[in-house]
Protein backbone atom coordinates (compact mmCIF):
# COMPACT_ATOMS: atom_id res chain seq x y z
CA UNK A 1 0.00 0.00 0.00
CA UNK A 2 2.99 2.78 0.86
CA UNK A 3 3.87 1.74 -2.84
CA UNK A 4 0.63 2.51 -4.51
CA UNK A 5 -0.23 5.50 -2.63
CA UNK A 6 1.60 7.96 -4.46
CA UNK A 7 0.37 6.91 -7.58
CA UNK A 8 -3.30 6.62 -6.70
CA UNK A 9 -4.39 8.82 -3.67
CA UNK A 10 -6.10 12.35 -4.90
CA UNK A 11 -6.03 10.58 -8.44
CA UNK A 12 -9.46 10.05 -10.60
CA UNK A 13 -9.85 6.80 -12.03
CA UNK A 14 -10.26 7.07 -15.69
CA UNK A 15 -10.00 3.12 -17.06
CA UNK A 16 -11.26 0.61 -14.54
CA UNK A 17 -10.98 -3.15 -16.56
CA UNK A 18 -11.19 -6.44 -15.74
CA UNK A 19 -10.02 -8.30 -18.16
CA UNK A 20 -11.46 -11.60 -17.31
CA UNK A 21 -14.43 -12.49 -15.03
CA UNK A 22 -12.94 -13.27 -12.28
CA UNK A 23 -10.11 -14.59 -10.16
CA UNK A 24 -10.54 -16.92 -6.66
CA UNK A 25 -14.12 -15.51 -6.78
CA UNK A 26 -15.86 -13.18 -9.84
CA UNK A 27 -15.25 -9.48 -10.22
CA UNK A 28 -18.11 -7.59 -9.16
CA UNK A 29 -20.19 -7.28 -12.20
CA UNK A 30 -20.60 -2.72 -11.35
CA UNK A 31 -17.07 -2.81 -10.48
CA UNK A 32 -16.12 -0.93 -13.97
CA UNK A 33 -19.62 1.48 -13.70
CA UNK A 34 -18.50 2.37 -9.77
CA UNK A 35 -15.11 3.31 -10.31
CA UNK A 36 -14.88 4.64 -13.54
CA UNK A 37 -14.70 8.41 -12.59
CA UNK A 38 -14.24 8.32 -9.15
CA UNK A 39 -11.02 9.62 -7.48
CA UNK A 40 -9.30 8.21 -4.85
CA UNK A 41 -9.18 9.35 -1.40
CA UNK A 42 -7.12 7.46 0.87
CA UNK A 43 -5.47 3.94 0.69
CA UNK A 44 -5.53 1.54 4.06
CA UNK A 45 -4.95 -2.38 4.84
CA UNK A 46 -6.92 -4.64 6.96
CA UNK A 47 -4.94 -7.83 7.83
CA UNK A 48 -3.49 -8.78 4.49
CA UNK A 49 -6.04 -7.07 2.59
CA UNK A 50 -5.55 -3.73 0.59
CA UNK A 51 -8.30 -0.99 0.47
CA UNK A 52 -9.15 1.55 -1.73
CA UNK A 53 -11.60 4.15 -0.84
CA UNK A 54 -13.22 6.87 -3.70
CA UNK A 55 -14.94 10.02 -3.01
CA UNK A 56 -18.43 7.85 -3.38
CA UNK A 57 -18.57 5.98 -0.52
CA UNK A 58 -16.98 3.27 -2.12
CA UNK A 59 -14.05 0.82 -1.05
CA UNK A 60 -11.99 -1.43 -3.38
CA UNK A 61 -10.61 -4.75 -1.30
CA UNK A 62 -7.47 -6.65 -2.37
CA UNK A 63 -6.09 -9.71 -1.97
CA UNK A 64 -3.00 -10.79 -3.58
CA UNK A 65 -2.80 -14.61 -2.82
CA UNK A 66 0.02 -16.76 -3.12
CA UNK A 67 1.64 -14.80 -6.02
CA UNK A 68 -0.37 -11.55 -6.92
CA UNK A 69 1.23 -8.26 -6.85
CA UNK A 70 0.58 -4.84 -8.46
CA UNK A 71 2.88 -3.59 -11.02
CA UNK A 72 3.33 0.70 -12.07
CA UNK A 73 3.31 1.68 -15.26
CA UNK A 74 4.15 -1.84 -17.23
CA UNK A 75 6.02 -2.10 -20.22
CA UNK A 76 3.46 -3.96 -21.37
CA UNK A 77 -0.03 -6.20 -20.62
CA UNK A 78 0.88 -9.77 -20.38
CA UNK A 79 -1.69 -12.56 -19.47
CA UNK A 80 -1.06 -12.86 -16.02
CA UNK A 81 -2.45 -8.92 -15.61
CA UNK A 82 -6.04 -9.34 -14.95
CA UNK A 83 -7.54 -6.11 -13.53
CA UNK A 84 -6.11 -2.56 -14.65
CA UNK A 85 -6.68 0.97 -12.96
CA UNK A 86 -5.71 3.86 -14.63
CA UNK A 87 -5.55 7.55 -13.65
CA UNK A 88 -6.01 10.85 -14.52
CA UNK A 89 -2.25 11.69 -14.67
CA UNK A 90 -2.10 9.10 -17.23
CA UNK A 91 0.14 6.26 -14.74
CA UNK A 92 -1.52 2.71 -15.07
CA UNK A 93 -1.36 -0.20 -12.79
CA UNK A 94 -2.05 -3.89 -13.07
CA UNK A 95 -2.88 -6.93 -10.26
CA UNK A 96 -0.87 -9.49 -11.71
CA UNK A 97 -2.12 -12.61 -10.56
CA UNK A 98 -0.35 -15.97 -12.13
CA UNK A 99 -1.88 -18.39 -10.16
CA UNK A 100 -5.47 -16.23 -9.68
CA UNK A 101 -5.35 -16.85 -5.66
CA UNK A 102 -6.10 -12.95 -5.30
CA UNK A 103 -9.54 -11.11 -5.65
CA UNK A 104 -10.90 -7.92 -6.06
CA UNK A 105 -14.28 -6.36 -4.46
CA UNK A 106 -16.43 -3.40 -4.48
CA UNK A 107 -18.22 -2.65 -0.87
CA UNK A 108 -19.74 0.70 0.41
CA UNK A 109 -17.30 1.94 2.95
CA UNK A 110 -19.64 2.31 5.12
CA UNK A 111 -20.15 -1.62 5.75
CA UNK A 112 -16.62 -2.67 5.88
CA UNK A 113 -16.51 -3.42 9.43
CA UNK A 114 -19.55 -5.83 8.04
CA UNK A 115 -17.73 -7.20 5.70
CA UNK A 116 -17.34 -11.45 5.61
CA UNK A 117 -13.82 -11.65 5.99
CA UNK A 118 -13.43 -8.73 8.39
CA UNK A 119 -16.43 -9.17 10.66
CA UNK A 120 -14.80 -11.41 13.04
CA UNK A 121 -11.08 -10.66 12.86
CA UNK A 122 -8.39 -9.75 15.71
CA UNK A 123 -6.82 -6.65 16.39
CA UNK A 124 -4.67 -5.32 13.97
CA UNK A 125 -1.08 -6.47 15.33
CA UNK A 126 0.34 -2.47 15.09
CA UNK A 127 -2.46 -0.85 16.96
CA UNK A 128 -2.73 0.21 20.47
CA UNK A 129 -5.38 -2.59 20.98
CA UNK A 130 -2.52 -5.47 20.57
CA UNK A 131 -0.22 -5.46 23.58
CA UNK A 132 0.18 -8.77 26.77
CA UNK A 133 -3.00 -8.13 28.46
CA UNK A 134 -4.80 -8.99 25.20
CA UNK A 135 -2.92 -12.04 24.54
CA UNK A 136 -3.50 -12.74 28.40
CA UNK A 137 -6.83 -12.48 27.99
CA UNK A 138 -7.16 -14.29 24.72
CA UNK A 139 -5.16 -17.03 25.60
CA UNK A 140 -6.74 -17.73 29.20
CA UNK A 141 -7.58 -21.53 29.77
CA UNK A 142 -5.91 -21.98 25.92
CA UNK A 143 -3.82 -25.31 25.66
CA UNK A 144 -3.40 -25.01 22.01
CA UNK A 145 0.36 -24.57 20.94
CA UNK A 146 1.22 -20.57 20.89
CA UNK A 147 1.93 -20.67 17.31
CA UNK A 148 -1.49 -22.03 15.81
CA UNK A 149 -3.25 -19.64 18.01
CA UNK A 150 -0.92 -16.40 16.41
CA UNK A 151 -1.89 -17.47 13.15
CA UNK A 152 -5.91 -17.47 14.11
CA UNK A 153 -7.01 -14.84 12.43
CA UNK A 154 -10.24 -14.01 15.50
CA UNK A 155 -6.99 -13.84 17.32
CA UNK A 156 -4.84 -11.47 15.50
CA UNK A 157 -5.28 -9.78 12.36
CA UNK A 158 -2.73 -10.87 9.69
CA UNK A 159 0.12 -12.61 11.10
CA UNK A 160 1.46 -14.58 8.67
CA UNK A 161 3.80 -17.87 9.21
CA UNK A 162 6.78 -16.25 8.86
CA UNK A 163 6.79 -13.70 10.70
CA UNK A 164 5.37 -15.63 13.91
CA UNK A 165 8.21 -17.63 13.64
CA UNK A 166 10.78 -14.81 13.56
CA UNK A 167 8.34 -13.01 16.67
CA UNK A 168 8.49 -15.99 18.38
CA UNK A 169 12.29 -16.76 18.31
CA UNK A 170 12.91 -13.28 19.15
CA UNK A 171 10.43 -13.30 22.22
CA UNK A 172 12.17 -17.03 23.08
CA UNK A 173 8.81 -19.07 23.18
CA UNK A 174 8.84 -22.36 21.77
CA UNK A 175 6.11 -22.69 19.26
CA UNK A 176 4.73 -25.68 20.83
CA UNK A 177 4.44 -23.90 23.80
CA UNK A 178 0.49 -23.91 25.47
CA UNK A 179 -0.68 -20.77 24.87
CA UNK A 180 -2.76 -20.06 28.39
CA UNK A 181 0.66 -21.23 30.64
CA UNK A 182 2.78 -18.47 29.17
CA UNK A 183 3.45 -15.87 31.85
CA UNK A 184 2.03 -12.77 31.62
CA UNK A 185 5.93 -10.97 31.35
CA UNK A 186 6.56 -13.02 28.30
CA UNK A 187 3.11 -11.89 26.56
CA UNK A 188 4.39 -8.66 26.67
CA UNK A 189 7.45 -9.09 25.22
CA UNK A 190 5.91 -11.43 22.36
CA UNK A 191 3.69 -8.05 21.79
CA UNK A 192 6.66 -6.31 21.45
CA UNK A 193 8.40 -8.95 19.03
CA UNK A 194 5.15 -8.92 17.11
CA UNK A 195 5.56 -5.35 16.64
CA UNK A 196 9.06 -5.02 15.83
CA UNK A 197 9.46 -7.98 13.03
CA UNK A 198 6.22 -5.98 11.39
CA UNK A 199 7.65 -3.31 11.22
CA UNK A 200 11.00 -3.87 10.38
CA UNK A 201 9.70 -6.11 7.22
CA UNK A 202 7.42 -2.83 6.17
CA UNK A 203 10.91 -1.11 6.12
CA UNK A 204 12.21 -3.77 3.83
CA UNK A 205 9.54 -4.45 1.67
CA UNK A 206 8.53 -7.69 2.60
CA UNK A 207 9.99 -11.21 2.02
CA UNK A 208 10.66 -11.87 -1.35
CA UNK A 209 10.80 -15.83 -1.56
CA UNK A 210 9.85 -16.70 -4.94
CA UNK A 211 8.08 -14.51 -7.16
CA UNK A 212 6.88 -11.40 -4.80
CA UNK A 213 8.07 -7.72 -5.60
CA UNK A 214 6.82 -4.44 -4.98
CA UNK A 215 4.32 -2.55 -7.14
CA UNK A 216 7.58 -0.46 -8.24
CA UNK A 217 9.42 -3.83 -9.18
CA UNK A 218 12.00 -4.26 -6.55
CA UNK A 219 12.38 -7.13 -4.19
CA UNK A 220 11.46 -7.28 -0.50
CA UNK A 221 14.51 -8.06 1.28
CA UNK A 222 13.62 -8.53 4.80
CA UNK A 223 14.70 -12.30 4.06
CA UNK A 224 18.17 -11.00 4.29
CA UNK A 225 17.31 -10.47 8.06
CA UNK A 226 15.79 -13.94 8.86
CA UNK A 227 16.87 -15.41 11.99
CA UNK A 228 15.32 -18.95 11.88
CA UNK A 229 12.74 -18.67 8.92
CA UNK A 230 14.15 -20.63 6.50
CA UNK A 231 17.52 -21.71 7.87
CA UNK A 232 17.15 -25.03 8.88
CA UNK A 233 20.59 -26.72 10.38
CA UNK A 234 21.70 -23.52 10.39
CA UNK A 235 23.48 -21.89 13.96
CA UNK A 236 21.43 -19.78 15.78
CA UNK A 237 22.60 -16.71 16.71
CA UNK A 238 23.56 -18.93 20.14
CA UNK A 239 25.50 -21.47 18.47
CA UNK A 240 22.60 -24.60 17.78
CA UNK A 241 21.18 -25.30 14.84
CA UNK A 242 17.60 -24.19 13.58
CA UNK A 243 15.19 -27.23 13.98
CA UNK A 244 12.14 -27.41 11.72
CA UNK A 245 9.23 -29.31 11.92
CA UNK A 246 5.85 -29.39 9.00
CA UNK A 247 2.39 -29.19 10.80
CA UNK A 248 -0.24 -29.05 9.25
CA UNK A 249 1.41 -28.45 6.12
CA UNK A 250 3.15 -25.30 7.17
CA UNK A 251 6.86 -25.53 8.50
CA UNK A 252 7.87 -24.41 11.98
CA UNK A 253 11.67 -22.76 11.63
CA UNK A 254 12.90 -22.42 15.55
CA UNK A 255 15.76 -22.74 18.06
CA UNK A 256 15.64 -25.60 20.90
CA UNK A 257 17.79 -24.01 22.88
CA UNK A 258 16.74 -20.32 22.74
CA UNK A 259 12.77 -21.16 22.69
CA UNK A 260 11.31 -22.48 25.60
Amino acid sequence: MRGLRPVLEGQRLVRVEARRPDLRTPFPPDLRQRLTGARVTTLGRRAKYGLIDTERGDTCIFHLGMSGRWRIDPAEIGKHDHFLLETEAGRLLSLNDPRRFGFVDLVPTADLAAYPAFAAMGPEPLSDAFDGAYLARAFAGRLAPIKALLLDQRIVAGLGNIYVCEALHMARIAPGREAGRIARVRLERLAEAVKEVLLAAIEAGGSSLRDYARPDGNLGYFSKQFLVYGREGEPCACGAPVRRRVEGGRSTFYCPRCQR
